[in-house]
């Protein structure tokens, strides 16, 4: 048996095993020989089994070692490798990551997977690493006042920071996580000084030059590269690539393997796209800081304050985020199936133009109530002048809710869920005064008054009665001519004076012909998808009484029961003796014992029934299992970036319309300038892009206008460079 002290001084010095005490006491047992499975061992306890014969797990031991600060020349020794391998081995995962580590692995491999590969074959990196490590190295040392040999500065406590990486190293052979140091605080100073589009370069042609425009909008209009690098410091590579997502269309973080690495991160500042596991390197490092809720908030304020969202009207909906894990989670309703599904519900508050203005993700069915009344007072925190009008659908119908929204003085305005369609369908036509049209269909209104009261019920510590609230509240009904529909509306528009027309067009902007902003969010952008699962305790543990349902059960057979006793008595005839008096076993007599039984015992289950609580803790059951709450730290970051960008696409929009009258042409003549192919250059001062001309002349008089107006807002990046888009052809 060979055992390898991996850390024992060739010399032989103190020095070096002092440094051994103090936690880097690593051995490699090799039972037969170098290039066979053996077991890593730190401090004499055993840590995991390693097998060196395979090429790839071989190089991932020696990096994760390294990382750890062992000996490079011992570990050499025992791998029976160059040290000039093993540094280019932990550069190649420094500039390259996992994948750039194991290029030129190839596995056994079936036809299909040897025709796939020789297909893909010019999208690999050509030329040897070794040779392109070594360019690196070169160039960094003819930088002015670099080092031309550094020296490592080692320490006790942690390995050097030349050795410490930013991204998590995952080892595939072995399935686990390799373990990395956390960095030095010359490394975290390092890091936070990254600057977007820092390299400098000559025209590059990029299929991605389209995004440029929502780039600059969002780093001139919404400062959203600057709040974005405050929060999360290099964290704002991870958004970028989002950004890339959400204006393309890529449904997961997987689908990026796709993409042209190099000319898609060129464009979105980055020197490379990079491989999959430092992305996902790049999210965890950002989800792990838990500043999504402060960035949501920074983000919907920051719009209100600026006048890039509306104010006049707000309509707030929830929207189902699925769930498909083993996990036992609270459920949602699911609309369009009409059945209850596991998952949460975003509650997305957007403005007259479909913008959104903030959201909110709950759990299960999530309380639309409580979230308008939120609402309620962000506004009146925001100091927006005039109330917005909160329009939501007959979710929130209810005395009490609007009760509490007239006594909160929030505006606001709703269908009537219990409307009586009968009473609607007989009033006369001549009563409806006033008309209006809304996407192409006409409609005719009328006013009404209804007077409402509500008795709260007393508080648990106080005891003595609440007054009961009075209040009246504005009808509408709505006749669609078209389909001879009506339906009524109910709204307190406080001192707004709304008349019926805009109360209408309020209501039937969101739920009537038009509803189309979250149908097209969807078809356009990810807005699912839910990076980084992850689950923990539910806070909220109860659930309907399952003694309260088993009860219902059977007074609902014992209901059923008594109804056909009642049946059978009224049917049977009396029967009686020869003197005339009632015979004691006649039928009519054995029913009635039957129904005065079944009455008692109607009447005790109703008793039990009402001592029981209504929801219990599911803690307290036997045979159920505890809910877990999803974490949603990385679909806040992912929905924040969609939001931004949806908003920017409204905006570019909104511009493009004195280009083009009609809306539909805009929208699609917005997605051919997405999908514009380009150039990208940047110098010491500008960032520019430029973007291949649209074929038709209408098209292309309206790109160009559209790219002046964005070099005209100024756009500068934390870096201090400018940014400017143009259009035009290939550069010389």
């Amino acid at each position: 048996m060979t055992q390898i002290d991996l850390l024992a001084d060739p010399t032989g010095s103190s020095d070096r095993e002092t440094r051994f005490d103090r936690g880097r006491g690593y051995a490699l047992v090799l039972p037969r020989g170098p290039r066979q499975p053996g077991d890593l061992y730190h401090r004499g306890s055993f840590m995991k089994r390693v097998n060196l014969r395979d090429k790839a797990e071989r190089r991932l031991v020696g990096v994760e070692l390294l990382q750890h600060g062992v000996n490079q020349t011992r570990l050499a020794e025992a791998l029976q490798l160059s040290r000039q391998t093993l540094h280019n081995d932990r550069e190649s995962y420094r500039e390259f990551g996992v994948q750039g580590l194991l290029h030129g692995y190839s596995p056994a491999q079936s036809k299909d997977e040897a025709r796939h590969r020789h297909r893909h074959v010019n999208k690999r990196r050509p030329g040897a690493k070794a040779i392109e490590l070594a360019a690196l190295r070169q160039a960094k040392r003819a930088q002015p006042g670099a080092d031309p040999q550094p020296e490592l500065d080692w320490n006790d406590e942690a390995p050097p920071a030349a050795f410490v990486l930013q991204e998590p190293a995952i080892d595939a052979t072995l399935g686990a996580t390799l373990a990395v140091p956390s960095p030095t605080s010359q490394s975290e100073a390092a890091a936070v000084t990254e600057q977007p589009y820092a390299d400098t370069h000559g025209w590059e042609a990029s299929r991605y030059a389209g995004l440029f425009p929502v780039i600059i909008l969002l780093i001139s209009q919404w400062h959203w590269l600057a709040r974005v690098m405050g929060l999360f410091g290099n964290g704002w590579r991870l958004f970028m690539v989002f950004v890339l997502m959400a204006v393309r269309n890529i449904r997961s973080i997987e689908q990026l393997k796709h993409e042209r690495r190099e000319e898609a991160g060129r464009l979105l500042g980055l020197k490379v796209l990079p491989g999959l596991e430092t992305l996902w390197g790049w999210f965890h490092g950002v989800a792990e800081q838990g500043r999504a809720t402060a960035l949501v908030a920074a983000f919907s304020a920051d719009q209100l304050q600026r006048g890039l969202v509306g104010t006049q009207v707000w309509f707030t909906d929830g929207h189902l985020l699925p769930y498909t894990g083993e996990q036992k989670v609270h459920h949602t309703y699911h609309t369009q199936r009409r059945m209850p599904t596991p998952g949460q519900t975003n509650l997305v508050t957007c403005d007259g133009q479909g913008r959104v203005v903030c959201f909110e993700i709950q759990e299960g069915k999530g309380d639309l109530r409580a979230r308008i009344l939120a609402l309620g007072d962000y506004a009146r925190e925001q100091a927006l002048g005039v109330m917005p009008l909160q329009v939501f659908d007959r979710e929130g119908d209810g005395l009490g809710f609007f009760s509490a929204l007239v006594a909160q003085q929030t505006p606001f305005v709703t269908w009537e869920k219990h409307a009586d369609a009968a009473r609607l369908r007989a009033l006369e036509a001549a009563c409806f005064t006033e008309a209006v049209s809304i996407n192409g269909t006409d409609y005719r209104l009328l006013e009404e008054i209804k007077s409402c009261s509500f008795q709260p019920e007393p508080s648990p510590e106080d005891a003595a009665a609440v007054p009961e609230q009075r209040f009246e509240l504005r009808r509408v009904v709505i006749w669609n001519q078209r389909t001879d529909h009506r339906s009524s509306v109910l709204c307190w528009d406080g001192t707004l004076g709304l008349t019926p027309a805009a109360i209408a067009t309020a209501m039937l902007g969101r739920w009537g012909a038009s509803e189309n902003t979250f149908k097209h969010l969807k078809e356009r952008h990810p807005y699912h998808y839910h990076p980084g699962f992850g689950v923990s305790e539910s806070a909220k543990q109860d659930i309907a009484n399952p003694a309260i349902k088993a009860l219902d059960a059977q007074r609902q057979r014992l209901k059923t029961q008594l109804d056909r006793l009642y049946k059978q008595q009224a049917k049977s005839a009396p029967s009686t003796n020869q003197d005339g008096t009632p015979r004691a076993n006649s039928k009519q007599q054995r029913l009635a014992t039957e129904i005065a039984t079944a009455e008692a015992e109607l009447k005790r289950l109703k008793a039990d029934r009402d001592q029981l609580p209504e929801r219990v803790d599911v803690s307290t059951l036997s045979d159920y299992r505890s809910f877990q709450a999803i974490d949603n730290e990385g679909k806040i970051l992912f929905d924040s970036v969609t939001a931004a960008v949806w908003n920017a696409r409204r905006q570019l929009i909104e511009w493009l319309e004195p280009l083009d009258a009609k809306d539909s042409d805009r929208v699609d003549l917005l997605y051919a300038i997405f999908n514009c192919h380009g150039w990208t250059r940047s110098d010491g001062q500008w960032v520019v892009v430029r973007l291949e001309p649209l074929q038709q002349p209408a098209r292309r008089a309206a790109q160009e206008q559209l790219c002046r107006k964005l070099t005209g807002l100024g756009a500068k990046i934390p870096g201090g460079k400018w940014l400017r888009i143009e259009v035009g052809e290939a550069p010389v």
